[in-house]
Protein backbone atom coordinates (compact mmCIF):
# COMPACT_ATOMS: atom_id res chain seq x y z
CA UNK A 1 0.00 0.00 0.00
CA UNK A 2 1.39 3.24 -1.10
CA UNK A 3 0.38 6.94 -0.19
CA UNK A 4 0.43 9.63 -2.74
CA UNK A 5 -0.94 13.07 -3.58
CA UNK A 6 -3.22 12.41 -1.05
CA UNK A 7 -4.58 8.99 -1.96
CA UNK A 8 -3.95 5.35 -1.24
CA UNK A 9 -2.81 2.81 -3.66
CA UNK A 10 -2.37 -0.79 -3.55
CA UNK A 11 0.26 -1.01 -5.89
CA UNK A 12 3.40 -3.06 -5.00
CA UNK A 13 6.80 -2.45 -5.39
CA UNK A 14 8.72 -1.58 -8.48
CA UNK A 15 5.34 -1.15 -10.70
CA UNK A 16 6.72 0.28 -13.38
CA UNK A 17 4.01 -0.50 -15.93
CA UNK A 18 1.50 3.09 -15.89
CA UNK A 19 1.89 3.36 -19.73
CA UNK A 20 -0.11 -0.25 -19.82
CA UNK A 21 -2.36 -0.04 -17.25
CA UNK A 22 -2.78 2.57 -14.69
CA UNK A 23 -3.41 1.62 -10.85
CA UNK A 24 -6.51 3.15 -9.70
CA UNK A 25 -6.61 5.09 -6.76
CA UNK A 26 -8.00 3.19 -3.63
CA UNK A 27 -11.84 5.33 -3.75
CA UNK A 28 -11.52 5.11 -7.57
CA UNK A 29 -11.40 1.04 -7.08
CA UNK A 30 -13.52 1.04 -4.13
CA UNK A 31 -16.52 2.76 -5.63
CA UNK A 32 -16.62 0.64 -8.94
CA UNK A 33 -16.72 -2.43 -6.26
CA UNK A 34 -19.53 -0.61 -5.38
CA UNK A 35 -20.97 -0.19 -8.17
CA UNK A 36 -20.21 -4.29 -9.14
CA UNK A 37 -22.67 -5.48 -6.29
CA UNK A 38 -25.18 -2.96 -7.01
CA UNK A 39 -25.39 -4.86 -10.22
CA UNK A 40 -25.33 -8.29 -9.00
CA UNK A 41 -27.73 -7.36 -6.25
CA UNK A 42 -30.41 -5.89 -8.91
CA UNK A 43 -29.91 -2.51 -6.88
CA UNK A 44 -28.45 -0.42 -9.83
CA UNK A 45 -30.52 1.47 -12.07
CA UNK A 46 -29.61 3.12 -15.97
CA UNK A 47 -30.19 6.70 -14.50
CA UNK A 48 -27.10 6.09 -11.91
CA UNK A 49 -25.01 5.86 -14.22
CA UNK A 50 -25.49 9.74 -15.58
CA UNK A 51 -23.95 11.59 -13.08
CA UNK A 52 -20.51 9.45 -12.91
CA UNK A 53 -20.46 10.23 -16.64
CA UNK A 54 -20.94 14.01 -16.27
CA UNK A 55 -18.36 14.18 -13.79
CA UNK A 56 -15.94 12.11 -15.64
CA UNK A 57 -16.41 14.62 -18.75
CA UNK A 58 -15.88 17.57 -16.73
CA UNK A 59 -13.11 16.51 -15.36
CA UNK A 60 -11.12 15.47 -18.57
CA UNK A 61 -12.29 18.74 -20.07
CA UNK A 62 -10.40 20.53 -17.13
CA UNK A 63 -7.15 18.31 -17.62
CA UNK A 64 -6.83 18.75 -21.65
CA UNK A 65 -8.07 22.76 -21.42
CA UNK A 66 -11.47 22.72 -23.33
CA UNK A 67 -14.47 23.51 -22.68
CA UNK A 68 -16.94 20.42 -21.18
CA UNK A 69 -19.44 21.40 -24.20
CA UNK A 70 -16.67 20.82 -27.00
CA UNK A 71 -15.97 16.82 -25.61
CA UNK A 72 -18.03 13.72 -26.52
CA UNK A 73 -17.74 10.45 -24.73
CA UNK A 74 -16.47 7.09 -26.03
CA UNK A 75 -15.10 3.62 -25.03
CA UNK A 76 -11.39 3.35 -27.68
CA UNK A 77 -9.65 5.51 -29.12
CA UNK A 78 -9.60 3.91 -32.48
CA UNK A 79 -13.53 4.28 -32.12
CA UNK A 80 -12.85 8.48 -31.91
CA UNK A 81 -10.55 8.60 -34.23
CA UNK A 82 -12.56 6.70 -37.02
CA UNK A 83 -15.62 9.73 -36.37
CA UNK A 84 -12.80 12.32 -36.97
CA UNK A 85 -11.27 10.09 -39.93
CA UNK A 86 -14.78 10.23 -41.55
CA UNK A 87 -14.66 14.28 -41.18
CA UNK A 88 -12.24 14.73 -43.21
CA UNK A 89 -12.75 15.24 -46.75
CA UNK A 90 -12.04 11.83 -48.79
CA UNK A 91 -8.61 11.11 -49.46
CA UNK A 92 -6.94 13.95 -47.29
CA UNK A 93 -3.45 13.57 -47.13
CA UNK A 94 -2.88 12.54 -43.43
CA UNK A 95 0.84 13.18 -41.56
CA UNK A 96 1.27 10.49 -38.96
CA UNK A 97 4.70 9.40 -37.15
CA UNK A 98 6.69 5.83 -38.05
CA UNK A 99 5.91 3.61 -35.91
CA UNK A 100 2.77 5.43 -34.69
CA UNK A 101 0.42 3.48 -32.22
CA UNK A 102 -2.05 2.13 -34.49
CA UNK A 103 -5.46 3.15 -33.22
CA UNK A 104 -4.01 6.40 -34.36
CA UNK A 105 -2.90 5.38 -37.54
CA UNK A 106 -5.52 2.66 -38.88
CA UNK A 107 -8.64 4.71 -38.57
CA UNK A 108 -7.20 6.89 -41.24
CA UNK A 109 -6.10 4.44 -43.33
CA UNK A 110 -9.05 2.36 -43.05
CA UNK A 111 -11.18 5.44 -44.44
CA UNK A 112 -9.11 5.80 -47.54
CA UNK A 113 -7.03 8.35 -46.80
CA UNK A 114 -3.18 8.46 -48.04
CA UNK A 115 -1.03 8.49 -44.81
CA UNK A 116 2.75 9.38 -44.93
CA UNK A 117 4.67 8.09 -42.21
CA UNK A 118 8.43 10.19 -41.18
CA UNK A 119 10.16 10.04 -37.96
CA UNK A 120 8.74 11.55 -35.19
CA UNK A 121 11.25 14.50 -35.22
CA UNK A 122 10.17 15.49 -38.64
CA UNK A 123 6.50 15.93 -37.78
CA UNK A 124 6.48 19.18 -37.11
CA UNK A 125 8.20 20.54 -40.27
CA UNK A 126 6.24 18.57 -42.55
CA UNK A 127 3.07 18.84 -40.91
CA UNK A 128 2.24 22.15 -42.85
CA UNK A 129 2.38 20.16 -46.10
CA UNK A 130 -0.44 18.06 -45.14
CA UNK A 131 -4.22 18.37 -45.12
CA UNK A 132 -3.95 16.83 -41.44
CA UNK A 133 -1.33 15.42 -38.78
CA UNK A 134 -2.97 12.47 -36.88
CA UNK A 135 -0.26 11.96 -33.85
CA UNK A 136 0.12 10.80 -30.36
CA UNK A 137 1.33 13.73 -28.09
CA UNK A 138 3.62 10.95 -26.22
CA UNK A 139 4.54 7.83 -28.35
CA UNK A 140 3.88 4.96 -27.12
CA UNK A 141 6.81 2.29 -27.91
CA UNK A 142 9.14 5.02 -26.01
CA UNK A 143 7.89 8.27 -24.23
CA UNK A 144 8.75 10.33 -26.53
CA UNK A 145 7.23 13.69 -27.07
CA UNK A 146 5.62 15.91 -30.32
CA UNK A 147 6.74 19.03 -30.81
CA UNK A 148 3.51 20.78 -29.86
CA UNK A 149 4.41 24.46 -30.70
CA UNK A 150 5.77 23.55 -34.29
CA UNK A 151 2.28 21.40 -34.95
CA UNK A 152 -0.06 24.46 -33.54
CA UNK A 153 2.10 26.52 -36.18
CA UNK A 154 0.97 24.31 -39.12
CA UNK A 155 -2.62 24.26 -37.80
CA UNK A 156 -2.43 28.06 -37.96
CA UNK A 157 -1.72 27.21 -41.96
CA UNK A 158 -5.02 25.24 -42.14
CA UNK A 159 -3.82 21.78 -41.26
CA UNK A 160 -6.14 19.81 -39.23
CA UNK A 161 -3.88 18.65 -35.93
CA UNK A 162 -5.53 15.20 -34.31
CA UNK A 163 -4.10 14.02 -31.31
CA UNK A 164 -3.72 11.39 -28.75
CA UNK A 165 -3.05 12.21 -25.83
CA UNK A 166 -3.60 8.28 -24.01
CA UNK A 167 -0.20 8.56 -23.10
CA UNK A 168 0.07 12.05 -21.84
CA UNK A 169 -2.80 13.18 -20.01
CA UNK A 170 -2.64 12.46 -16.19
CA UNK A 171 1.39 13.42 -16.08
CA UNK A 172 1.92 16.08 -19.21
CA UNK A 173 1.45 19.72 -18.31
CA UNK A 174 -0.22 20.65 -21.75
CA UNK A 175 -3.07 22.77 -22.56
CA UNK A 176 -4.43 21.24 -25.99
CA UNK A 177 -7.39 23.55 -26.39
CA UNK A 178 -6.20 25.06 -30.09
CA UNK A 179 -5.83 21.12 -31.92
CA UNK A 180 -8.69 20.41 -34.18
CA UNK A 181 -9.37 16.99 -32.05
CA UNK A 182 -7.98 15.65 -29.02
CA UNK A 183 -8.83 11.49 -27.94
CA UNK A 184 -8.07 10.02 -25.24
CA UNK A 185 -8.29 6.56 -23.04
CA UNK A 186 -8.94 6.16 -19.50
CA UNK A 187 -6.94 2.82 -18.71
CA UNK A 188 -3.36 4.29 -18.26
CA UNK A 189 -2.24 7.35 -16.83
CA UNK A 190 -5.70 8.65 -15.70
CA UNK A 191 -5.78 5.48 -13.63
CA UNK A 192 -9.62 4.30 -14.67
CA UNK A 193 -11.24 1.22 -16.10
CA UNK A 194 -10.84 0.29 -19.87
CA UNK A 195 -13.95 1.53 -21.62
CA UNK A 196 -13.82 4.93 -21.12
CA UNK A 197 -12.54 7.21 -23.67
CA UNK A 198 -13.19 11.12 -24.46
CA UNK A 199 -12.77 13.09 -27.69
CA UNK A 200 -12.33 17.09 -27.71
CA UNK A 201 -13.46 18.66 -30.82
CA UNK A 202 -12.41 22.29 -31.83
CA UNK A 203 -15.43 24.96 -32.33
CA UNK A 204 -16.05 25.29 -35.81
CA UNK A 205 -15.14 21.93 -37.55
CA UNK A 206 -18.69 18.96 -36.90
CA UNK A 207 -17.94 15.81 -37.43
CA UNK A 208 -20.68 13.38 -38.39
CA UNK A 209 -22.36 11.45 -36.11
CA UNK A 210 -21.81 8.46 -37.76
CA UNK A 211 -21.81 6.71 -34.55
CA UNK A 212 -25.92 7.69 -33.72
CA UNK A 213 -27.74 6.52 -30.67
CA UNK A 214 -29.70 7.45 -27.67
CA UNK A 215 -26.95 8.64 -25.48
CA UNK A 216 -26.17 11.26 -28.41
CA UNK A 217 -29.72 12.78 -27.73
CA UNK A 218 -30.29 15.83 -26.59
CA UNK A 219 -32.23 14.77 -23.33
CA UNK A 220 -30.85 11.81 -23.44
CA UNK A 221 -33.93 9.34 -21.47
CA UNK A 222 -36.64 11.06 -24.13
CA UNK A 223 -33.84 9.41 -27.23
CA UNK A 224 -34.77 6.00 -26.56
CA UNK A 225 -37.52 5.03 -29.12
CA UNK A 226 -38.56 6.53 -32.27
CA UNK A 227 -37.69 9.23 -34.84
CA UNK A 228 -37.25 12.12 -36.06
CA UNK A 229 -33.58 12.19 -34.94
CA UNK A 230 -33.17 14.53 -31.96
CA UNK A 231 -29.30 14.65 -31.56
CA UNK A 232 -27.60 17.02 -28.76
CA UNK A 233 -26.12 19.86 -30.11
CA UNK A 234 -22.10 20.24 -30.31
CA UNK A 235 -20.02 17.13 -29.37
CA UNK A 236 -22.49 15.46 -27.36
CA UNK A 237 -23.99 14.15 -30.81
CA UNK A 238 -20.75 12.09 -31.06
CA UNK A 239 -21.58 10.31 -27.63
CA UNK A 240 -21.80 6.68 -27.87
CA UNK A 241 -23.18 4.67 -25.42
CA UNK A 242 -21.24 4.64 -21.73
CA UNK A 243 -19.73 1.77 -20.24
CA UNK A 244 -21.11 2.72 -17.23
CA UNK A 245 -18.85 0.78 -14.66
CA UNK A 246 -15.40 2.22 -16.90
CA UNK A 247 -17.22 6.10 -15.94
CA UNK A 248 -17.68 4.99 -12.08
CA UNK A 249 -14.16 5.00 -11.48
CA UNK A 250 -13.11 7.69 -13.85
CA UNK A 251 -15.81 9.87 -12.09
CA UNK A 252 -13.70 9.42 -9.11
CA UNK A 253 -9.88 9.57 -10.14
CA UNK A 254 -10.04 11.94 -12.91
CA UNK A 255 -11.94 14.94 -11.05
CA UNK A 256 -8.95 14.36 -8.22
CA UNK A 257 -6.11 13.98 -11.12
CA UNK A 258 -7.64 17.41 -12.23
CA UNK A 259 -7.27 19.32 -8.89
CA UNK A 260 -3.76 18.58 -8.46
CA UNK A 261 -1.23 20.97 -9.16
CA UNK A 262 -0.03 19.86 -12.77
CA UNK A 263 3.82 21.23 -12.60
CA UNK A 264 4.27 18.89 -9.23
CA UNK A 265 2.36 16.28 -11.01
CA UNK A 266 4.75 16.58 -14.15
CA UNK A 267 8.03 17.39 -11.83
CA UNK A 268 7.54 14.38 -10.07
CA UNK A 269 6.94 11.64 -13.42
CA UNK A 270 9.83 13.04 -15.42
CA UNK A 271 11.93 13.52 -12.63
CA UNK A 272 11.93 9.76 -11.69
CA UNK A 273 12.28 8.91 -15.39
CA UNK A 274 15.10 11.51 -15.93
CA UNK A 275 17.07 9.92 -12.85
CA UNK A 276 16.57 6.14 -14.30
CA UNK A 277 18.25 8.23 -17.70
CA UNK A 278 20.53 9.31 -15.84
CA UNK A 279 21.89 5.74 -13.39
CA UNK A 280 22.15 4.57 -17.05
CA UNK A 281 24.14 6.82 -18.56
CA UNK A 282 21.13 8.34 -20.87
CA UNK A 283 20.28 12.33 -21.78
CA UNK A 284 17.28 13.58 -19.93
CA UNK A 285 14.29 13.90 -21.57
CA UNK A 286 11.63 15.35 -19.75
CA UNK A 287 9.31 12.13 -20.17
CA UNK A 288 7.37 9.91 -18.38
CA UNK A 289 8.62 6.82 -20.22
CA UNK A 290 11.52 5.07 -20.58
CA UNK A 291 12.57 2.66 -23.22
CA UNK A 292 15.93 1.00 -22.56
CA UNK A 293 17.53 -0.49 -25.13
CA UNK A 294 20.82 -2.33 -23.55
CA UNK A 295 21.05 -6.16 -24.23
CA UNK A 296 18.66 -8.73 -22.06
CA UNK A 297 17.16 -5.33 -20.06
CA UNK A 298 13.47 -7.21 -20.38
CA UNK A 299 14.89 -10.30 -18.82
CA UNK A 300 16.63 -8.61 -16.26
CA UNK A 301 13.77 -6.49 -14.83
CA UNK A 302 11.98 -9.48 -15.15
CA UNK A 303 14.02 -11.71 -12.96
CA UNK A 304 14.50 -8.48 -10.24
CA UNK A 305 10.47 -8.34 -10.09
CA UNK A 306 10.37 -4.77 -11.78
CA UNK A 307 7.00 -4.84 -13.93
CA UNK A 308 6.98 -3.13 -17.01
CA UNK A 309 6.73 -4.09 -20.48
CA UNK A 310 8.68 -5.01 -24.06
CA UNK A 311 7.63 -2.73 -26.40
CA UNK A 312 9.66 -2.05 -29.78
CA UNK A 313 12.57 -4.11 -28.49
CA UNK A 314 13.03 -2.17 -26.26
CA UNK A 315 11.86 -2.50 -22.48
CA UNK A 316 9.51 0.09 -21.43
CA UNK A 317 9.14 1.64 -18.12
CA UNK A 318 6.87 4.05 -16.99
CA UNK A 319 7.11 6.55 -13.62
CA UNK A 320 3.65 7.76 -12.11
CA UNK A 321 2.21 9.43 -8.90
CA UNK A 322 2.43 6.09 -7.01
CA UNK A 323 5.97 6.04 -8.01
CA UNK A 324 9.08 6.53 -6.09
CA UNK A 325 12.97 7.01 -5.86
CA UNK A 326 12.82 3.18 -4.02
CA UNK A 327 11.40 2.08 -7.94
CA UNK A 328 14.27 4.21 -9.93
CA UNK A 329 17.01 2.34 -7.33
CA UNK A 330 15.43 -0.74 -7.99
CA UNK A 331 15.37 -1.27 -11.94
CA UNK A 332 18.89 0.34 -11.81
CA UNK A 333 20.19 -2.79 -9.31
CA UNK A 334 18.57 -5.03 -11.92
CA UNK A 335 19.87 -3.11 -15.45
CA UNK A 336 23.49 -2.54 -13.83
Amino acid sequence: MRNAFGRRFDVPDTYLNTASIGIPPDDAADAVADAVRAWRTGAGRPADFDAPVATARAAWARLVGVPVGRVAIGATVSGLLSTVAAALPPRSRVLVAAGEFTSVTWPFAARGHELTEVPLDGIGARAAEFDAVAVSVVQSADGRIVDLDALRAARASGTRVVLDTTQATGWLDADLGWADAVACGAYKWLLSPRGAAWLAVHPGWDPPAEQAGWFAGEQVWDSVYGLPLRLAAGARSLDTSPAWLSHVGAAVALPWLAGLDRAAVHAHCTGLADALRAGLGMEPAGSAIVAVRTPDAQRRLDAAGVVGAARAGAARLAFHLYNTRADVDAALEALT
